[in-house]
């Protein structure tokens, strides 16, 4: 079993960028800057090519990613094929309003996707900085039988709560399980429960 970082579909990065920044913002209680992403993203596998006046550009065989860091934090995963309706785009920010930080999974494609990618955003309480959500992020494993987004236990019980098992956390089709394995055929991905 071979652990990746990235593969053709920007949903494999975005999954996992997501899922560190929402960590990120739980340990620290503020939202990561921009080098605090840069960091990660080269983490992931991609080299940076600039950074500077506001942004940065990184890259690797499949993905340039675009990070915007503003008051919205903004990462575009914009296939190298040039496919802008296969982008997405991961965004962190505070919403004052509902006092709590957001981070969330866009596609560029509304009419592939419903919604959010991860089921939903995640939210976290700006004082508790304990999830006010269930949103199912991950990290990508290759095995013989395909591409499987591998979630925590924990996040697994979160999503179990929230009635929308049968939901595919990437791009909204049915799932159906086999034990802690879910096999979606809409997109072709499954979905893997590690626990402890």
């Amino acid at each position: 079993m071979e652990r990746i970082d990235y593969s053709y579909d920007p949903v494999t990065l975005a999954m996992p960028l997501a899922e560190m920044i929402t960590r990120l913002i739980i340990e620290r209680g503020r939202l990561p800057g921009a080098d605090d992403v840069r960091k990660l993203l080269r983490e992931l596998g991609l080299e940076e090519l600039y950074a500077g006046r506001g942004l940065a550009l990184h890259r690797n065989r499949y993905f340039v990613t675009l990070l915007l860091p503003r008051e919205v934090l903004v990462v575009d995963i914009i296939p190298s094929s040039g496919e802008l309706s296969d982008s997405v785009e991961v965004m962190a920010y505070h919403d004052r309003e509902l006092g709590a930080f957001i981070v969330e999974i866009l596609p560029a494609n509304d009419l592939e996707y419903e919604g959010n990618i991860g089921l939903e955003p995640a939210i976290i309480d700006e004082k508790t900085l304990k999830l006010k959500s269930s949103p199912v992020f991950g990290h990508f494993e290759e095995e013989k039988e395909g591409l499987y987004l591998v979630i925590e236990g924990e996040a697994y019980e979160l999503w179990k709560d929230s009635g929308k098992l049968s939901v595919c956390p990437i791009c909204g089709g049915e799932l159906a399980w086999k034990g802690e394995r879910a096999y979606c055929q809409d997109c072709g991905y499954g979905v893997k429960v590690v626990r402890g």
